[in-house]
């Protein structure tokens, strides 16, 4: 959980507190905490006091959006940080189009996570 800059932030066009999230997902707050630790979300600390949070993009309804969990793997093991992952997911790629964290959300993670694959070599 890291604190990103101002560019980073602003590619992210809406974030999500984690008591939030907790209730979107019908959980404890402790388990939203689990999924951060666990790579499946990223959390950082954003705003005046530092609060951690969570891109909106990754919640669809009452679930983590499908795929999410593999691409974050992905990038992870290809050596991004959290900042840079969040950049990969919200920089727009005319080619895909749009974000891939909007692909995720569009259910067009196959091609997300073969980009994914493609950054390692």
């Amino acid at each position: 959980m890291t604190e990103i800059d101002a560019r980073t932030d602003a590619l992210v066009p809406a974030w999500l507190f984690l008591p939030d999230i907790a209730e979107m997902l019908d959980v404890e707050v402790t388990r939203v905490r689990q999924l951060v630790k666990e790579g499946q979300l990223i959390a950082v600390r954003r705003g005046e006091r530092k609060v951690l949070q969570v891109p909106e993009a990754f919640i669809d309804g009452d679930k983590v959006v499908k795929g999410l969990a593999g691409t974050l793997t992905l990038l992870r093991d290809d050596g991004f940080s959290d900042e840079e992952m969040l950049e990969w997911l919200f920089t727009p790629d005319p080619t895909l189009p749009g974000t891939p964290a909007q692909a995720l959300s569009e259910n067009r993670g196959t091609e997300v996570k073969r980009r994914a694959q493609a950054l390692a070599v």
